[in-house]
């Protein structure tokens, strides 16, 4: 395969041309997301080289082969992959003159960059329902039914840090309860107390504590004391 750099005895002559023409700017996103545009690395530096150009470039291989100290064969062979793999895409548009003339046009690597964008927010956020699923499963001994699924589903989608669930979990196991209408108990009351986070549990659990060596159980309208027990399982 033709490479974009030349061997060893022009490589150096090579990269001080290149580098007096100016510099190309490469999000660190789309570096670390290379491989997954299966394409090789002269043809990904090619397609950084196009992208630093801006939307509707004029098609011009030999403009690019100048820029870039390569073969017009070699910039063709790059541009043919790209097209390939639906990265690029050279049309006829018409131009601020009327004229019309023909383009590469990038739409299609930022849709690709879209995919890949959501493709990681869904494991990351498939990762981390697993997780908590995994954590109560474990937790009751048990596989979780399909309502009880929903649940936690519904406690996630409705914005319950993942966090503030392992500490219902935590507060559950350790007054000896596996059930998950005493957790979903439990999140509720944290929530009219605006707590969010383990630190506002662990502030408010402070603040009861004080309360209770102050006042024997005479305590604040807004600090609650659960008595979990008193709720059927």
């Amino acid at each position: 395969m033709p490479i974009l750099i030349g061997d060893d005895d022009v490589k150096g002559s090579k990269l001080v041309s290149f580098f007096k023409q100016g510099h190309m700017v490469i999000p660190l996103f789309i570096l670390q997301s290379y491989k997954k545009l299966n394409i090789g690395m002269n043809e990904f530096v090619f397609l950084m080289y196009l992208y630093n150009l801006g939307n509707n470039i004029i098609f011009n291989p030999g403009k690019f082969a100048e820029d870039l100290n390569i073969d017009l064969a070699v910039v063709m062979e790059y541009i043919g992959t790209l097209t390939d793999n639906k990265l690029i895409r050279v049309d006829v548009v018409k131009n601020d003159k009327g004229l019309m003339e023909e383009v590469v046009l990038l739409d299609d690597f930022y849709n690709k960059l879209s995919l890949i964008v959501m493709d990681e927010v869904n494991q990351v956020s498939k990762s981390a329902n697993s997780n908590i699923f995994d954590i109560i499963e474990k937790e009751f001994g048990r596989t979780l039914s399909p309502i009880e699924y929903e649940i936690i589903k519904a406690w996630l989608d409705g914005g319950v840090a993942e966090e503030l669930i392992r500490e219902a979990i935590k507060e559950a196991t350790f007054n000896g309860v596996s059930n998950l209408r005493y957790i979903d108990k439990i999140l509720y009351e944290w929530g009219k107390l605006g707590i969010k986070t383990v630190a506002d549990v662990e502030a408010n659990r402070k603040k009861r504590n004080k309360a209770k060596d102050t006042a024997d159980n005479d305590v604040d309208l807004d600090i609650v004391d659960w008595n979990w027990f008193d709720e059927d399982e």
